[in-house]
């Protein structure tokens, strides 16, 4: 039997942009489900129990952010916020809301597909994250606890060790400061941003071929970080 295609929900009150992506989804051989307002979205969320949910912010009756809620109240399903606004602070909202994601406006159909890929893997991932990572000549086996560089055993602490697997969760994906501050060193370190700087900098240091351009340890500016590694 064939297996279903993965289905997307499309919140967004712009047709223009409803139809560029529905053609664009269905090319890849996504299922679309398409809606025009908040409360219809939110509604089509429960009805559809789609893989993947796209939700604009600005939308005429429900904000985006309040969408976003209401699908975590009762689902963990994988979503990306497509908008227009671009203020951190915007941002930080729907992540904490429970957005996976966060693409601007306006935006390339290949970013938002490779956004979209790498949200629906981190779905059908192991909770736990456990997986080996590969950075270019470095490989971390985070079930074993062990890393090596070019053939060489490499020295990883355990924090460093937890700092991965909390990116590898989220495979692809900005996880916000919070998020991993609190997944890492407790919720009572939660604005403890210093401590990511300090870490992050020695990982990029350990793993990328060239820390001061990294190439798989992403900074989101004023948001988090993000981790991309090496199919």
């Amino acid at each position: 039997m064939a297996e279903a295609r993965p289905a997307i929900l499309v919140v967004e009150d712009e047709p223009e942009i409803r139809r560029f992506l529905r053609a664009a989804f269905v090319l890849e051989g996504y299922r679309v489900v398409e809606s025009a307002t908040g409360r219809r979205g939110s509604v089509d969320a429960g009805t559809h129990k789609p893989d993947l949910a796209i939700v604009d912010l600005a939308l005429p009756d429900l904000d985006g952010v309040e969408v976003i809620r209401r699908i975590r109240e009762w689902s963990p399903m994988p979503i990306i916020v497509l908008s227009a606004r671009v203020q951190e602070r915007s941002k930080i909202e729907a992540l904490d809301a429970g957005a996976d994601d966060y693409v601007t406006k306006p935006f390339g159909i290949g970013e938002l597909l490779a956004r979209v890929r790498a949200a629906l893997r981190g779905a059908v991932r192991p909770a736990s994250g456990s997986a080996t990572l590969h950075f270019g000549s470095a490989i971390v086996d985070l079930e074993r606890r062990m890393a090596a560089r070019g053939g060489q055993e490499m020295r990883l602490t355990p924090i460093e060790f937890r700092l991965l697997a909390a990116l590898a969760k989220h495979l692809g994906m900005v996880v916000t400061h919070r998020q991993l501050l609190t997944e890492v060193w407790g919720p009572t370190h939660a604005a403890d941003t210093h401590y990511l700087r300090i870490y992050m900098k020695q990982l990029r240091d350990k793993l990328e071929v060239d820390p001061v351009r990294p190439r798989h340890l992403l900074t989101e500016t004023g948001i988090g970080y993000r981790m991309v590694v090496d199919e």
